[in-house]
């Protein structure tokens, strides 16, 4: 086919990342995907039909992305749709699903896998199976709330129990829920421990990468949820060496957000961008677990680099979210650092730009040392060098509890020009990272 200047996307997956499932496109290369994405973790969660713990679009595929490539997705634009959402921190509900409650949900009263749900009233045991009218819903709120948004989408305000319910009578329609997606909107959950807590709406993306090369479930495409895949006793079990294809699309990095650039590995041709799990906002760690998830409208803009091979993504956040030391310099900082240079006879100062790698894990330590293993693999330079680069020009940043960070610091351009990343980053940060 030929390939599009625009491939607009409102198809899902049923939770899972297939390479051998067809993808949407072709995509020319240096051009825009729109998509209007579905909800991500609580709506996927209480849908035991889905099997992957969200919901993300179906992969688009690449012109000219071949297997050692990368993808650089510039993200041009955020914009929730959603009036209202549900959110809290989960506790699992035993005897509801096979090894993960996250993907092998089991009816306990006909024993059927992956069933089809109805929903019967508001509350938390309103999802019912289909067949036998079971309460389904593998997992449940230890505290939760129902968020309300301004028509602005610049603030939310969480609502009492009264209001909550009118919500959850309506939920596809407050949460905007994309026609062709089958989650049950979360809000029929009705939460309502916080009322009255105000909260800055900055939304991004908890889910935005490339197709893994095996079946991965797509809340666990990480070092962290991916765990629960080691040995699991359902059918997208995998050993400890296949989690390593992974392509950590999954990270929940707020810094993932409109003007920023991320860099994700090709490990299957076309390269398979997909998207979802858009957060209205979420502090460092998303230590709840869980955050408010909404639907959204997002323009991205994909274009290929040829024999960047690169194990994991890389961020090139706005320049408002770099870490204080990883701030290009300025003029003035430029030409106090020439002359302490010249007091002491460095001939030549390094020029250098902010990076980001992420890394992933079973937790934040594992998380840290993949991270910085990456950083060096692609840059050719050894771990303590870059410990010693990280500690006075950058940060390791907590992404998600618990196990996803970035080593941020900043790179000699040398190297990044023999990656061919020198002028992507240069505009990037010239035009203000915005």
């Amino acid at each position: 086919m030929e390939a599009k200047q625009t491939v607009y996307v409102n198809e899902f997956t049923n939770g899972v990342l297939d390479p051998s499932e067809e993808m949407v496109g072709p995509l020319k290369d240096g051009e825009h995907i729109v998509a209007n994405t579905s909800p991500g973790c609580w709506g996927p969660m209480i849908t035991p039909s889905l099997r992957g713990g969200h919901e993300v679009t179906k992969p688009v595929f690449v012109e000219g992305a071949e297997v050692g490539d990368a993808i650089a997705i510039r993200i041009k634009s955020i914009q929730v749709t959603s009036m209202a959402t549900s959110s809290g921190n989960d506790r699992s509900v035993d005897g509801r699903f096979v090894g993960d409650p996250y993907i092998a949900v089991k009816c306990q009263g006909c024993g059927e896998l992956y069933p089809e749900t109805k929903i019967e009233g508001t509350g938390s045991d309103a999802i019912r199976c289909a067949s036998c009218g079971e309460d389904v819903t593998p997992f449940e709120f230890t505290n939760g709330y129902t968020m309300a948004f301004d028509s602005n989408r610049t603030i939310g305000v969480t609502v009492d129990e009264a209001a909550a319910k009118y919500i959850a009578g309506e939920g596809r329609e407050f949460m905007a829920t994309p026609e062709n997606s089958i989650q049950n909107p979360i809000v029929t959950f009705a939460p309502n421990d916080l009322v009255g807590t105000m909260a800055r709406v900055r939304p991004f993306l908890g889910q935005l990468g490339t197709t893994p090369s095996r079946p991965f479930p797509d809340s666990h495409n990480a070092g962290d949820f991916g765990q629960f895949l080691i040995d699991a006793p359902h059918d997208y079990g995998m050993t400890k060496d296949q989690l390593e294809e992974r392509t950590d699309g999954h990270m929940d990095i707020n810094r993932v957000r409109e003007g920023a650039v991320l860099i994700c590995p090709v490990k299957v041709q076309g390269g398979g961008i997909y998207i979802g799990d858009m957060h209205a906002m979420q502090g460092d760690g998303e230590i709840a677990g869980h955050t408010a998830d909404v639907s959204g409208i997002v323009n991205l803009q994909a274009k290929v680099i040829k024999g960047l091979t690169i194990d994991g993504p890389i961020l090139l956040p706005v320049a408002e979210d770099l870490p204080y030391l990883a701030k290009p310099f300025t003029a003035k900082e430029q030409q106090a650092a020439e002359r302490l240079a010249g007091l002491y006879g460095v001939a030549k100062l390094e020029q250098s730009l902010p990076v980001s790698f992420i890394g992933t894990g079973a937790d934040l330590n594992e998380a840290t040392d993949n991270g910085l293993q990456r950083a060096a693999d692609t840059l050719g330079l050894t771990v303590p060098e870059v410990k010693n680069r990280a500690t006075i020009t950058g940060s390791i940043e907590i992404g998600r509890n618990p196990g996803v960070i970035t080593v941020t610091f900043l790179v000699p351009t040398h190297l990044l020009d023999e990656l061919n990343l020198t002028d992507l980053i240069t505009n990037h940060y010239e035009a203000g990272g915005e």
